[in-house]
């Protein structure tokens, strides 16, 4: 954790992407509500989402169900693997609670923690307008006027947009906030407690990882508004010790942001992994069978870790079938490095028996004289009995 907002400043990245067409973007919505079903309404993305589909890149199967907006929740439930995780209702009745004290009274108590003491001082543009293009122009809009104006801007609950994958995903940070500097500063939210000043690190690390998240959004629009910079230090404000009252601390998500940059940009385009279907797959679980459904998800290939059983409701199903087909990756990305061109169970132990594999690859030859050690070690204790 940092030990100011002042800890540092993100100018937007250039990028030479290039721009989709009106027409290549209706043709793109056209087959991501075929995949999903035309009767199915899209299941957006949110920042928690995202972060974790950038944690893992290479997997073509989340990529195109999040962007086409299919409830993966509902699709593991169909093919008989539900994931036993999400946040409680209590949880979230708590969290909206919390947040609801720290924007009373004009956010009374959010600014005194940037150091504003009268709230009376501080613009709060209205950010309602009709649909979430609407919303996100005005978002844009507000940003732009505080920015011009020189003052202190609350902004709660702006949308903005991330194109992820070549397609636009709407974002909520719960407020960003915009200093007489033209600094806008992310606030995240969290009704997990910080005790004597220091907060459980797995959760700061997954609100940061969120943050970041926003923080390329805001740079978006900071791209084309004169005097606006992005700061790096995020305001994290959570409960202080065991009571209701807010407290916060300043979370600097450069290297965050920086990662969920790179696995962003590594993302396969949606509509070349949609294109690569064949003609009629869908996964439209009100219409489907789960026949249907395990063969159309199967059609999208994966990229299984362990760590996708915490972030993906996929997760179970996907491991179910790794092992089925004795796929190695289901021992964890570190083990998949270390073997190399050995992609099963089978090969790997082929190759250490010396049935198979090249005694030249470094991780044959270890594995065979692992095997060898083990021989000795089981020959020896044979013998002392």
């Amino acid at each position: 954790m940092s030990a100011s907002l002042d800890d540092g400043r993100s100018r937007p990245a250039q990028t030479t992407d290039p721009v989709p067409t009106p027409a290549s973007r209706r043709r793109t919505r056209e087959r991501l509500a075929e995949l999903r079903g035309p009767s199915v309404p899209p299941r957006p993305l949110d920042a928690r989402a995202l972060a974790a589909l950038a944690a893992n890149p290479g997997c073509r199967r989340r990529a195109l169900l999040d962007g086409a907006g299919v409830d993966k929740g509902a699709l593991a439930s169909r093919l008989g693997s539900p994931a036993p995780f999400g946040q409680s209702q209590f949880a979230i009745v708590r969290g909206n609670s919390f947040e609801a004290k720290v924007k009373a009274d004009g956010g009374r108590e959010l600014l005194r923690l940037f150091g504003v003491e009268d709230p009376g001082t501080v613009s709060v543009p209205e950010l309602s307008a009709s649909g979430p293009e609407g919303r996100t122009a005005r978002t844009a809009l507000a940003l732009r006027e505080a920015t011009a104006a020189g003052g202190w801007t609350l902004l709660d609950h702006p949308l903005l947009t991330l194109e992820v994958a070549g397609s636009p995903v709407h974002l909520e940070p719960d407020a960003v906030v915009v200093d007489p500097a033209g600094r806008w500063t992310v606030v995240e939210i969290k009704s997990f407690p910080m005790l004597d000043g220091a907060a459980d690190a797995a959760k700061v690390g997954a609100a940061a990882r969120q943050a970041a998240v926003y923080v390329l959004a805001l740079e978006r629009v900071a791209a084309v508004t004169e005097g606006a910079e992005v700061g790096h230090g995020v305001l994290l404000v959570c409960p202080k010790d065991f009571s209701n009252l807010p407290t916060a601390s300043v979370v600097d998500v450069r290297r965050q942001r920086a990662v969920t940059r790179r696995q962003l940009d590594r993302l396969t385009r949606v509509e070349e992994i949609a294109g690569a279907l064949p003609e009629g797959l869908t996964f439209d679980v009100r219409e489907r069978s789960a026949e249907e459904l395990s063969a159309a998800v199967e059609a999208v290939p994966h990229a299984y870790a362990p760590e996708c059983l915490a972030a993906c409701e996929l997760g179970f199903h996907c491991r179910g079938r790794a092992r089925e087909a004795g796929e190695v990756q289901t021992l964890g990305r570190s083990v998949r490095g270390e073997l190399g061109a050995l992609t099963t169970v089978g090969a790997v132990l082929a190759a250490a028996r010396g049935e198979a594999g090249d005694p030249e690859d470094p991780a044959v030859a270890a594995l065979r004289r692992a095997r060898a050690l083990r021989q000795e070690a089981l020959t020896e204790a044979a013998a002392c009995r």
